[in-house]
């Protein structure tokens, strides 16, 4: 986002002073000093109130770390063991204990978030890690080959911490071990990861905690007077739990919802339930747990694992209930109290181990699965409004064909103005901004709500929910999302048969992920089925303006494939569409992207012609950003002319629109545009002068390629 990079080079207009005064060296200085530092990152959440045991582990991983017995590569450690066992906290403590000593900052990604039919998109991974480094959406690299080298260069000798949660096999961590031997990769998994025994520092195998362990972390929990006057019940309480801490959590709590209570009693009664239902002794606490709920709560205990997010946030909540959000936040708190939720700062979040209990739960309360089917249709009507009012406030008014949803009785609309996600409030942030970061804290509540409306046959909603996630997209590629969000939007729209517009829109977004991880054979194939629907739409101007859009998106792919004559055809053929239908933007468009097609086939002359009447048209539209782009390429195609003096403005006017709508990339494309133009013309010291603020801005941004091209 433009908004979230603040113009790292301090002013046009300082920049151009001191290269003419021919000061390099404060030049230097100033870029260095103006450039913004990103925040150190701390992706794992505060300490839990209650943790207990685990003491020699924490010590063996503290000592392997302080060992770097691989001084080739970081420290590499194994934490694995039953599901509940308490490996996620264990790494996050371990993780706060060493984070002093790494002072880059501390890194976690989940796994099992990015998880599709078994399978994890690495490159998703590696971007959820490259964008707390600083890594800005324009600079993260499409493919994995480049962002697995981008994660190398930004993580080149630092003292990071990795937390990689719920890996199943070795194969998914490798990509994701930092470039540095002063680092500490924590890995927590249920079971051993034979495939990464090459890396591999440290294998520590959690068991369950000891009775003395168990039994102090429920005195923690129930209070010190009440437990001491019935030790035997506690122990006999901590039994019950298996040693699993997830487990003992819940017994703490729900011994503490019934204060006024022996233990003894509380205990006996378990005994009971157990012996009559032949339950597991864990399950027994927690269908204990829920017995003592409300109503209100325990139905949206029930509801809970429909949410296809880990977290879930206070209005999705009163979606999934269907009772308002007062009532929402009264069942959120009771079950928190209850032990059978955690509050973080993104949200509730639910033990694994307690989903599946939940969804027994539902099982029984609900055998026809009617009350789940109901909850998930709320909470998708609910994201689908979310998502497109979002997106009103990220693109404006764009080519659409859903109709909105209207308010909501049961939720609360988001105030995006006041989002901040779990950072502090930034006044500086438009709307824009905010909006987008909504989306981006919760994408996999987005991208789960299209699998869960294509799942369950409500096709309009899933391919609905596409719409907006194209802004998404195109600010956060998340890929693996985004394929697999689009393939079902394009068979959710197929299926229901009433939006042939839509299909052909959705399969030429589905196109561009394709290509732009170089599957140009899919991506075409894409594009060939789009173009066959194109030409059964009408002659109305919105259908002349979606063909003219299947054509734009045909000529792009070409163009990156390097054919710009054939690619300069389509282009055309757009172009005629909007000239049809009087649509003043998509000529402008069109006539850049002839310009730029121009230019790739050597037609220097034509490409000058070309980008003068698409800058010409762009200046008199009163479109800022178009305006600069237009003018930067038209200046580039003057300076192959031999007109390189024209060139200059050109190119300053681009560098100060850039800086002021604070896009690093941008600055760094016109900085190096602006030292190749130094050189030619005899000013190495001002070329120099340029490249090296092109060279500091591209660090800081996360960069690793030269953007001049």
């Amino acid at each position: 986002m433009a908004e979230e990079t603040y113009n790292s080079v301090g002013g046009h207009a300082q920049v151009e002073s001191l290269v003419q005064a021919g000061t390099v060296g404060q030049l230097h200085q100033h870029v260095y000093s103006a450039a913004v530092q990103p925040p150190v990152p701390y992706q794992i959440p505060p300490e839990t109130a209650h943790f207990e045991g685990r003491a020699a582990e924490q010590a063996r991983v503290l000592l392997a770390a302080e060992d770097r017995t691989n001084p080739g590569s970081p420290t590499v450690v194994l934490l694995n063991g039953l599901a509940g066992i308490g490996k996620t906290e264990l790494g996050f403590r371990v993780a706060r204990g060493l984070g002093d000593g790494h002072e880059d900052g501390v890194l976690y990604v989940d796994l099992d978030d990015l998880r599709r039919d078994g399978v994890v998109e690495i490159a998703d991974a590696l971007g959820d890690l490259l964008r707390p480094l600083g890594v800005g959406p324009e600079w993260l690299e499409r493919s994995l080959t480049g962002r697995t080298k981008q994660y190398w260069t930004q993580t080149r000798d630092k003292h990071l911490v990795v937390v990689v949660d719920n890996a199943r096999y070795g194969a998914e961590v490798v990509p994701l071990l930092p470039a540095s031997a002063a680092s500490v990769v924590i890995v927590t998994s249920h079971g051993q990861l034979y495939d990464l025994e090459g890396v591999l520092t440290l294998e520590v195998t959690l068991e369950p905690l000891a009775t003395e362990d168990a039994t102090r972390l429920l005195r923690r929990i129930v209070g010190g007077t009440r437990t001491s006057a019935e030790p035997e019940a506690v122990a006999e309480l901590a039994r019950r739990c298996a040693g699993l801490p997830a487990a003992l959590q819940v017994a703490g709590r729900w011994a503490v919802r019934y204060r006024h209570r022996s233990l003894s009693r509380l205990v006996t009664e378990l005994t009971a339930e157990l012996n009559e239902k032949g339950l597991p002794k864990v399950e027994a606490v927690w269908d204990a747990a829920h017995a003592g709920l409300g109503p209100t709560a325990a139905r949206l205990y029930r509801l809970l694992p429909q949410h296809p997010a880990r977290s879930v946030s206070l209005p999705a909540a009163s979606a999934l209930l269907g009772e308002g959000p007062q009532q929402a936040e009264e069942a959120l708190e009771e079950l928190e109290n209850a032990g059978l939720l955690e509050h973080r700062p993104d949200g509730w979040r639910m033990h694994d181990l307690l989903r599946g209990h939940a969804n027994r739960c539902a099982r029984r309360a609900d055998p026809d699965g009617a009350g789940a089917a109901a909850g998930r249709r709320r909470l998708v009507r609910w994201y689908r409004r979310q998502a497109h009012r979002a997106d009103e406030l990220a693109a404006g008014s764009r080519m659409t064909f859903a109709e909105p949803v209207p308010p909501l009785p049961y939720a609360p609309d988001v105030d995006f103005t006041a989002f901040t996600a779990t950072g502090p409030t930034d006044p500086a942030l438009t709307d824009r901004a905010r909006a987008l970061r909504w989306m981006e804290s919760e994408r996999l509540a987005l991208y789960g709500c299209v699998r869960i409306a294509y799942e369950d046959g409500l096709d309009g909603d899933a391919w609905a929910l596409c719409e907006p996630l194209w802004t998404h997209f195109l600010d956060h590629p998340h890929y693996g999302d985004v394929v697999d969000a689009f393939t079902r939007g394009v068979a959710a729209a197929v299926r229901e048969g009433s939006s042939v517009p839509a299909i052909v829109r959705m399969r030429c977004q589905l196109a561009r992920p394709l290509w732009e991880q170089e599957q140009y054979e899919q991506a075409a194939a894409e594009l060939r089925q789009a173009l066959g629907g194109a030409e059964a739409l009408g002659d109305s101007k919105p259908e002349r303006r979606l063909r003219a859009s299947v054509a734009e998106f045909r000529g792009k792919l070409l163009s990156v494939q390097g054919d710009w004559a054939a690619a300069a055809e389509h282009f055309e053929a757009a172009r005629g569409q909007h000239l049809a239908i009087g649509n003043a933007y998509g000529v402008m468009l069109q006539t850049y992207l002839l310009g730029r097609a121009a230019a790739g086939t050597g037609e220097h002359g034509r490409a000058v012609e070309l980008l003068g009447e698409a800058h010409a048209m762009a200046r008199q539209q009163d479109r800022a950003r178009m305006t600069a782009r237009t003018g930067f390429e038209l200046g580039r195609a003057l300076r192959r002319v031999g007109r390189a003096a024209e060139a200059v403005p050109l190119y300053r006017a681009a560098l100060a629109s850039a800086e002021q709508r604070g896009s690093a990339f941008d600055q760094v494309r016109v900085l190096e545009a602006l030292a190749d133009l130094a050189e030619e013309t005899g000013g190495p010291a001002e070329a120099a002068a340029y490249r090296e603020s092109a060279r500091v801005l591209r660090e800081r941004s996360g960069g690793a390629t030269d953007q001049s091209s």
